[in-house]
């Protein structure tokens, strides 16, 4: 069905039946390339991913890395296969936000109004505008570091999960952006 269709399928145990990726969530996995090893006994499919892969929200089912250990199959999670940093920033402003700190930034930040914090949104995605237009590439990254690191902010004051961000991003995947005339009328 994987190739037939260009989406991948799986078996599953639990409903002991073939289930398209996708078919409840949307999140298909549309096929680019399927590989097998030398004695044809694994399948890697390499996919575009349409939102999350993972039930969890996460864009991949393989977050948790295992250390190597002197005893054998025993897993020790020690991070994640990708996006770790902005889950690892958005606790740590969680943190902050329940154990206020004096010297911590972010808590300064987040015992003041959101006003506070929406302002910094503000000035630091300026400060991104302006380094593009320098068409300074470090200093792209620089104030870009800034304004995510903000927006983490923001998004830890009002308890939304960067998932959440994912989430709704991965509903955008390969959909238009631009509006019909009919749908910019009808919004103004």
């Amino acid at each position: 069905m994987t190739q037939q269709t260009q989406r991948v399928h799986f078996w599953s145990r639990s409903r002991q039946q073939l289930w398209k990726k996708g078919e409840t969530s949307g999140h298909e996995l549309i096929v680019k390339e399927i590989f097998l090893d030398c004695d044809h006994d694994t399948v890697l499919v390499k996919t575009q991913p349409i939102g999350p892969t993972c039930h969890t929200g996460t864009r991949s089912c393989f977050f948790t890395r295992m250390a190597l250990t002197s005893e054998p199959g025993v897993p020790i999670p020690v991070g994640t296969s990708w996006g770790g940093m902005t889950r690892r920033l958005y606790e740590t402003v969680l943190d902050r936000k329940a154990n206020p700190s004096s010297d911590s930034y972010v808590s300064k930040l987040m015992q003041g109004n959101v006003d506070r914090i929406l302002k910094k949104v503000v000035e630091e995605a300026g400060e991104v505008v302006l380094a593009g237009k320098n068409a300074n590439r470090e200093e792209i990254i620089f104030e870009m570091a800034d304004l995510w690191f903000h927006s983490l902010i923001m998004l830890g004051y009002f308890s939304i999960p960067p998932e959440e961000i994912y989430q709704e991003l991965g509903k955008r995947f390969g959909k238009s952006g631009i509006r019909s005339s009919e749908s910019e009328a009808s919004h103004g």
